[in-house]
């Protein structure tokens, strides 16, 4: 009993950084992998390095978006969701 004392404080730090750092970490990836699957041809975008542009094909890891200086092929990674998602809010 005295051991388990004694590992309490250890068991109580990890629970709270799993709950604080961890956890939201896990869904926040889920939740992108799921905007990723989710495009379709004709959503507008915007990457995560700023570029605007329309998604005009799409294959299992890559998208070609349409922007105003022509076609770009990018991984389906590099699509920012929260810029994305306040874009189709306008």
């Amino acid at each position: 009993m005295e051991q388990l004392t004694q590992f309490a404080p250890f068991i109580l730090m990890f629970v709270v950084i799993y709950f604080f750092m961890i956890r939201p970490q896990q869904k926040k990836a889920k939740s992108e992998k799921e905007f990723e699957s989710a495009l379709k041809v004709g959503d507008k975008i915007i990457t995560k390095s700023g570029l605007h542009g329309k998604v005009s094909e799409l294959a299992d890891t890559t998208v070609v978006i349409e922007t105003m200086s022509g076609k770009l092929k990018m991984e389906r990674s590099a699509i920012s969701m929260e810029m994305s998602a306040a874009l189709a809010k306008k």
